[in-house]
């Protein structure tokens, strides 16, 4: 139960700090709102009957499970504000598992990015993506899973930082690319073999490809638009998550006892 509590505790901390800091809320819906409106509209206007498919959607999509992976992510930031504020040298010295504060730490990044991830939802709604019940059920869970891969991916880029500065300097070069490697706002499925490599070892990649899986399921251009299954995506994300979840926070660790 002392474990449960510290997870909770962890994660509602995080999320409180987001609804007491109004102006992040607002930026955080803009870029969807530029993404989807702007630049999914104007590829849906120009290249959609071109594509075979609704590129509105194809960018919503992406824009979904960017926003999930990416917040969560950045999050995780925050690890490395605690540090420097000295609060994760007081967590760390209460009678609780590190694996427990890290996996708090995601949870209450997970849940800020549900908040946004909800207004892309509405955002779609407003703007004519189809979206039932059953559909918006289905996102729901895989955005949950790209929140635990983002989260993941997070812990093990920050573990290696020493300061908040460098975070910001380093985070956006490890995120941006991967906005073309994962296939945010293009199709990936054919690409140069330099570019395939990349795109094969970008954490993003799988998470994008999950969420459309689960949407495109059934549908027509299925093929056109998804690159692999659903339990595939699965599995490399499963992998990714255990492996930088285990290694992020053995470095973390180390690094807080090596202060």
């Amino acid at each position: 139960m002392n474990q449960l509590n510290a997870i909770l505790a962890l994660a509602i901390r995080d999320l409180t700090k987001l609804f007491r800091d109004k102006p992040r809320i607002i930026v955080s819906l803009i870029f969807p709102v530029i993404f989807i409106g702007a630049l999914g509209g104007s590829l849906d206007a120009n290249l959609s009957e071109l594509a075979g498919y609704n590129l509105l959607v194809f960018v919503f999509t992406g824009v979904l499970a960017q926003t999930m992976f990416q917040s969560t992510a950045s999050g995780i930031i925050s690890l490395i504000e605690d540090r420097e504020n000295d609060f994760s040298q007081e967590i760390f010295v209460s009678p609780i598992s590190r694996y427990s504060i890290i996996v708090g730490k995601i949870i209450g990044e997970t849940l800020v990015s549900l908040v946004q991830g909800f207004g892309v939802v509405v955002l779609g709604l407003l703007i004519g993506v189809p979206l039932s019940l059953v559909i918006l059920g289905k996102l729901f869970v895989v955005s949950l899973i790209a929140c635990l891969a983002g989260g993941a991916f997070g812990v093990i880029v920050m573990a290696n930082l020493s300061s908040q500065r460098t975070a910001n300097q380093i985070f956006p070069l490890l995120i941006f690319p991967q906005f073309v490697l994962a296939g945010v706002f293009n199709p990936i499925k054919n690409l140069p073999w330099y570019l395939d490599i990349l795109s094969r070892i970008s954490p993003m990649r799988y998470a994008v490809d999950l969420v459309r899986g689960v949407y495109y399921w059934g549908d027509p251009v299925y093929d056109k638009v998804v690159i692999a299954s659903p339990l595939f995506n699965l599995a490399v994300i499963g992998i990714f998550f255990a492996v930088f979840l285990v290694l992020g926070t053995f470095l973390f660790v180390r690094n807080e006892r090596n202060r």
